[in-house]
């Protein structure tokens, strides 16, 4: 959820992306035989107990440490988190900008940490092969709370989509009890407010509202944009935006196919009529000079300096970096003022994905399942991703020293002396940089109730108009085998790379959308109709298995 990891690590692994996210349905999770791994585990721990080993014990994590609040090993989170649980944390800490690719050297070659948390679905699909990492659905009869949420929050169906071929799951996402949105724009309201303008609605009123300000400014970029991490094509969060708006996939939101309701099959992403009218949006954009060409290749520091600078007045943000970025960049504008714009509609219509349900996750490597302290490792793994005492603990700490109050009655405080992402803004200590809490490493997911105490007024409001969106439906299933994905792999990367260069080259008016069409052929010479054809018997097989 935190915004620099994320732009980090959300990078889609092309074809097995296809597989989905998968449930713990009645005939999953046999625990059965760990009679000699069940050293310090809690007999009869069920959902709403506090988990506690019945002994000290040591668990190995991998740690990404957020460049925002970079890792301290004598954070209070870690001394707490042992008092109550008897549990100490053996991090590996690893930048967030080489967390993947270290992940990833670490997994295949047996090296990695019993507990590998912020890994995004599908990555979790490259390491089934090799039976690196654990099929963690064999073992949620061990997890209560996890089991307990999925019930009563009915993810079911979210979480099916995570099943590889053999019914199996190796990732436990995070679980939210509705969808939520996040990311949108930031936009100068004092400039709005100037001008006359008003808030758009739909994406083509923000097109109308970028007009103005050109008008005004003519000089300028109204947008320049951020979060152009490769191997994406650039401004992959406005791509993500639009994209989901027009009922596609794009950008940070980039998937290699997209389930088509209507025809009861899945078609290929960057050959949807859809993902033309994206391009043909974005390129009236940069055609009009209403969107910085750069926003495709900056980066980070760039986009926010002209923002800071009064050279742009719109860029890409979530509640944290409204507030602790965007607004502070600009502190030296006289009269400046900035708000996240309610996210516009597109011809989707007024709704949100049901895939925001479920969060990045954790992974379990298969050497934990040698510990005599595997049972109680799962135990802890259930009480702190997934009870309800847990996520408070994660999110905001300690009860009397950090925070006062209950989120249930609405009586929650934030400590006045502690600040986060807008609360507080003028205290001393930060919650994440000198406490450790609210890292995303662990705190994600949870109740609504939850999620919005972690927010201001403000962004209270933002979330009211997402939450009367219609949820969409997610995708089905359509698990591959393992030379089904094999195959597929070998495709995917000749098929995105030249997805991600045409998306750019449409963009910026490179390539003229008039050969989109022959665009679309040259897919198909990339075997995108074979790609499709593997996808698409894969969910076939599926219904006939699971109906």
């Amino acid at each position: 959820m935190f915004q620099l990891t994320r732009r980090h690590l959300l990078t889609a692994a092309g074809a097995a992306a296809v597989a989905g996210l998968a449930g713990c349905s009645d005939d999953e999770g046999s625990s059965e035989g760990l009679d000699d791994k069940r050293a310090g585990a809690m007999d009869g721990f069920k959902a709403g107990d506090q988990f506690k080993a019945t002994e000290p014990v040591t668990f190995p994590i991998m740690m990404l440490s957020n460049p925002a609040y970079p890792y301290k090993a004598d954070w209070p989170f870690f001394k707490e988190l042992t008092a109550r649980t008897n549990v100490t944390l053996e991090s590996t800490a690893v930048p967030g900008s080489d967390y993947n690719q270290k992940r990833s050297v670490m997994v295949s070659a047996g090296d990695a940490p019993f507990i590998i948390p912020k890994t995004y679905h599908p990555d979790e699909e490259a390491f089934i092969a090799g039976g690196a990492i654990l099929p963690v659905s064999d073992y949620v009869d061990l997890m209560p709370h996890f089991q307990d949420k999925v019930a009563r929050w009915n993810l079911q169906g979210n979480l099916d989509g995570f099943k590889a071929q053999d019914g199996k799951f190796y990732l436990l996402p995070g679980l939210h009890e509705n969808a939520w949105q996040d990311y949108s724009l930031a936009v100068r309201t004092d400039i709005m407010e100037k001008l006359g303008l008003t808030a758009p609605q739909t994406w083509d009123d923000l097109t109308g509202v970028l007009r103005e300000m050109k008008k005004a400014y003519p000089d300028q970029y109204p947008l320049s944009d951020r979060w152009s991490t490769p191997p994406q094509p650039g401004a992959n969060n406005l791509f993500n935006l639009i994209s989901s708006s027009y009922g596609t996939r794009a950008g940070w939101g980039w998937n290699p196919t997209y389930w088509d309701a209507t025809a009861g099959k899945f078609v290929y992403t960057g050959a949807m009529d859809q993902y033309r009218q994206v391009l043909e949006y974005v390129n009236t954009l940069v055609k009009e000079g209403l969107l910085d060409p750069e926003s495709f290749t900056q980066t980070d520091d760039i986009a926010r300096q002209k923002f800071a600078t009064g050279k742009s007045f719109v860029i890409s943000a979530n509640a944290q970096t409204v507030v602790n970025e965007a607004r502070k960049d600009i502190a030296k504008i006289p009269g400046a003022t900035v708000a996240k714009m309610i996210l516009p509609i597109g011809p989707a219509g007024a709704t949100l994905p049901g895939e925001t349900r479920l969060e990045n996750g954790i992974m379990i490597s298969k050497k934990a399942l040698e510990s005599k302290n595997f049972v109680a490792m799962m135990q802890f793994v259930d009480w702190l991703w997934y009870s309800d005492a847990g996520l408070m603990f994660s999110k905001w700490g300690i009860e009397g020293q950090t925070y006062t109050g209950k989120v249930e009655d609405g009586s929650f405080k934030l400590d006045p002396g502690i600040k986060w992402a807008g609360l507080n803004p003028d205290a001393t200590k930060d919650l994440q940089v000198d406490f450790g809490f609210f890292n995303g490493v662990f705190a994600y997911g949870g109740s609504t109730a939850v999620l919005n105490s972690q927010f201001s007024d403000e962004e209270k409001a933002f979330q009211a108009e997402m939450n009367k969106r219609q949820v969409r439906p997610v995708p089905p299933p359509a698990p591959l085998t393992i030379e089904e994905r094999e195959q597929v792999t070998l495709w995917d990367a000749g098929l995105k790379d030249h997805v991600f260069q045409n998306t750019l080259k449409f963009a910026l008016g490179q390539r003229p959308l008039s050969e989109w069409d022959a665009y679309v052929k040259e897919l198909e010479g990339k075997n995108a109709t074979q790609y499709l054809d593997i996808v698409n018997k894969a969910h076939e097989r599926y219904k006939k298995e699971h109906g």
